[in-house]
């Protein structure tokens, strides 16, 4: 057995050069499609800076798209695997409105903003984060078969489980755009697949980039 201590807390930060790519962005974005185009622009350049996959997303007030929040996928620079674009954003937003309900009475209406359909993981962080809007630039199979990511099994009434809880969901904003980001992923010889036991396409000759100490 490993003889250090348990870990009892852990810590995740936006890298610095978020924080750059959004310094002459309007703290508004009026339309859905000025939204979509952000988060793709962040998603892009996340991959390419090797933060994480080509994931990014935004909370933002939906009648005024102030934003709130931003996200990217930091699994490779965190070592976390839960650390996916989705709840980095819906962490900081529910830290910087002091409220594990975004929901919650009183509250603007917000809502989520990703590049692409959340996987498994992140439906369940959105579907509970109290956003009650999703927009979603691309959905469909094309993030799986482009660079052999595993999503998981996310149910064909996906949307309806949304809609049922009061969750509005607007799909395909700026797809094309959304899918030339993935494009531009799958072609990198370098891109890291961090799916768990290498499973659902993974590219077996992808380095490891944080390999684990491991228990004994």
């Amino acid at each position: 057995m490993d003889a250090s201590p348990l870990a009892t807390t852990f810590d995740v930060q936006l890298p610095a050069w978020v924080l750059s790519e959004l310094a002459d962005v309007p703290e508004h974005l009026p339309t859905d499609e000025d939204r979509v185009r952000l988060v793709n622009r962040l998603a892009a350049r996340n991959h390419r800076e090797d933060t994480g996959g080509p994931f990014a997303a935004l909370v933002v007030v939906t009648g005024t798209g102030r934003i709130v929040s931003a996200g990217v996928n930091l699994v490779l620079d965190s070592g976390l695997s839960s650390t996916h674009a989705e709840v980095v954003a819906l962490s900081l937003a529910q830290i910087r409105l002091d409220a594990w309900d975004l929901g919650a009475s009183g509250t603007p209406e917000l809502e989520l903003v990703v590049n692409w359909r959340p996987c498994v993981m992140c439906y369940g962080a959105a579907m509970w984060s109290g956003v009650r809007r999703l927009v979603i630039g691309g959905d469909g199979s094309e993030l799986e078969s482009l660079t052999g990511f595993d999503e998981g099994p996310l149910h064909d009434d996906w949307v309806q489980e949304f809609l049922r809880r009061g969750i509005q969901v607007h799909r395909n904003v700026l797809r094309e755009d959304a899918i030339e980001v993935l494009k531009d992923y799958a072609e990198r010889d370098d891109a890291v697949v961090y799916n768990a036991r290498g499973t659902h396409g993974a590219r077996a000759d992808a380095p490891d980039p944080r390999p684990g100490r491991g228990l004994s």
